[in-house]
């Protein structure tokens, strides 16, 4: 009676790592079907414009209030020390470094990333990923593939849409509510702004976007069959894929601003 809970502890740990270690392999698996040839250009564009354009409006929007709810809020909190004239700089390096790659990623992950689970999927419970196999087609390269890369080199393009919509949204509530000066407040933008900020955010997004494409396909193509799995398969590809999100995040910001 005693082991019962060690055995359902051991049954539990085991299965994980088996999820993990197929994860993994799923992953190597889709990264090599990227650089071998056939490419298919015309999924792959198709791909490109559902991750990339079609998602402008949604973390544009959310930039947008990101920045200017940033800008209020540390307005208030500054002022309790006399230190109003640090806000362009809090919103210029909270955006690039932190705001724009995260918020950006996590919008992405709950409308492309429950999208290609359903997608695939469906394909799964209607054959189509077999019928596939049959035709001698690599469902490897011919779904999980463009994906990924739409995913690596559109998140980024996302991202910087992002980080200019977020800055925007700060200046606009500073220069209008706040009064601050757009003169400087423009010129402590640029003085507080470094490279080093812009290109750790993209760098983030490339990994976020692979993170949304991977459990998104990987979610999708191990769906169990009928509603009820496409369903369970599109839930688990947003939760993991904001899971995964977070945990890149603090991995990329220790490597590039740990001590």
């Amino acid at each position: 009676m005693y082991n019962k809970p060690l055995a359902m502890l051991g049954r539990y740990t085991l299965a994980t790592l088996a999820e993990i270690g197929r994860v993994f392999i799923f992953s190597a698996r889709g990264v090599q079907s990227c650089f071998i040839p056939p490419f298919y250009l015309k999924e792959i564009l198709h791909q490109v414009m559902t991750v990339g354009f079609y998602s402008i409006p949604i973390v544009g929007v959310t930039a947008l209030f990101a920045g200017m709810v940033l800008a209020l809020q540390t307005y208030v909190g500054f002022t309790r020390f006399n230190a109003e004239g640090a806000i362009a700089s809090v919103v210029v390096l909270s955006i690039t470094r932190e705001l724009g790659p995260v918020f950006a990623g996590l919008m992405v992950a709950g409308r492309v990333s429950s999208s290609i689970a359903a997608e695939i999927g469906s394909m799964r419970v209607s054959e189509q990923i077999d019928a596939l196999m049959t035709l001698r087609v690599d469902p490897f390269k011919f779904l999980v593939a463009p994906r990924i890369i739409a995913g690596v080199f559109m998140v980024p393009f996302l991202v910087l849409v992002a980080d200019i919509i977020g800055v925007m949204g700060g200046f606009l509530v500073s220069t209008t509510l706040l009064n601050f000066s757009t003169g400087s407040y423009v010129s402590q933008t640029l003085q507080n702004m470094e490279a080093i900020d812009v290109i750790s955010g993209l760098v983030k997004a490339s990994a976020f976007g692979f993170c949304v494409a991977i459990f998104g396909c990987y979610n999708g193509f191990y769906s169990d069959l009928g509603a009820r799995g496409v369903g369970n398969a599109t839930t688990s590809a947003v939760v993991s894929s904001c899971i995964g999100i977070l945990v890149l995040n603090y991995l990329l910001t220790a490597i590039f601003f740990g001590t």
